[in-house]
């Protein structure tokens, strides 16, 4: 490995990426094994685990790749889809929720419904692809893939993070309340 690539590659060993990493990893566990959860223990673990990877995900030096390439993404439909319908079920009938933040809220009269297991699964694939590529430990994918997971924390599920998080803290309270009455 060329001197200038060693130090490119570098940042990919860092603290904040790797406690990115793991943050990462605990959530994507913790989505794979949630099935059994009651919704007031989901909402409580889930709203530990986002806060944790947002933060996580804004302490990443930001890194650009040179050349625009596809990374391999390793989350199947069925995967996405399994997370999905787990988290809906967990969820039950607090799985809608309105959204205001949303591109499409210009052009609308009405509300976005948006769900909680769509986002749980979206911010998922992100993710698990992220850490299926970097887990491979070569410099130049994790690096990359780093890059990829960076860009769409910027452009799409940072925001899908923020917006769930708004909701998943309602759920919580609301049934805190209901069940103290």
């Amino acid at each position: 490995m060329a001197q200038g690539n060693r130090k490119e590659f570098s940042s990919i060993y860092s603290a904040d990426v790797l406690e990115f990493v793991t943050v990462a990893t605990d959530l994507c566990a913790f989505l794979e094994q949630c099935g059994e959860e009651k919704i007031l223990t989901f909402c409580t673990k889930a709203l530990k685990l986002l806060p944790q990877l947002y933060l996580k995900g804004l302490s990443l030096s930001t890194i650009e790749m040179e050349e625009e390439g596809e990374m391999e993404h390793l989350v199947t439909e069925d995967d996405y889809n399994f997370i999905r319908e787990t988290v809906a079920s967990v969820m039950g009938s607090d799985d809608d929720y309105l959204d205001v933040f949303l591109e499409d809220m210009k052009y609308s009269d009405r509300p976005i419904l948006k769900t909680v297991s769509e986002d749980m699964a979206d911010i998922y694939q992100d993710l698990r692809n992220f850490i299926a590529v970097y887990g491979q430990g070569l410099d130049e994918t994790m690096y990359a893939s780093l890059a990829e997971v960076q860009k769409a924390f910027r452009e799409y599920w940072g925001g899908r993070c923020l917006s769930v998080m708004r909701a998943l803290h309602e759920i919580k309270f609301n049934l805190q309340d209901n069940e103290a009455e």
